[in-house]
């Protein structure tokens, strides 16, 4: 999976400073964080949805929620590289987190 992440960033990074006229990502960048925002914010809300339809439905709500959630994945690391952050980072944290308990890590993090 993380290869690829990697060549994701990689097509992020080299559409970030493309033509926003030419490039979705670019148009996005250009646009600033306020409208990234916005976008993962509606994917999170679609991607709520259709897990609330695949609860119950079939192969095609299943698929449905997974295509949601590449679109949430997809914005998230658009926002992260707007934010000059890597997905690596976020990588980086749920491997620190491994291993310890949900309830003993949330409990350690700073007011």
């Amino acid at each position: 999976m993380s290869d690829i992440l990697d060549r994701l960033q990689a097509v992020l990074d080299q559409r970030r400073q493309a033509d926003p006229h030419d490039s979705y990502v670019a148009a996005l960048h250009h646009k600033g964080l306020n409208k990234i925002l916005e976008k993962v914010g509606e994917e999170a809300t679609e991607t709520l949805l259709a897990a609330k339809d695949a609860e119950r439905g079939g192969e095609a709500e299943r698929e449905a929620l997974i295509a949601e959630t590449a679109d949430l994945w997809f914005h998230s690391l658009v926002m992260l590289s707007h934010l000059d952050l890597d997905h690596r980072a976020v990588l980086d944290e749920l491997g620190r987190r491994f291993g310890i308990s949900g309830h003993d890590e949330k409990a350690a993090r700073p007011s």
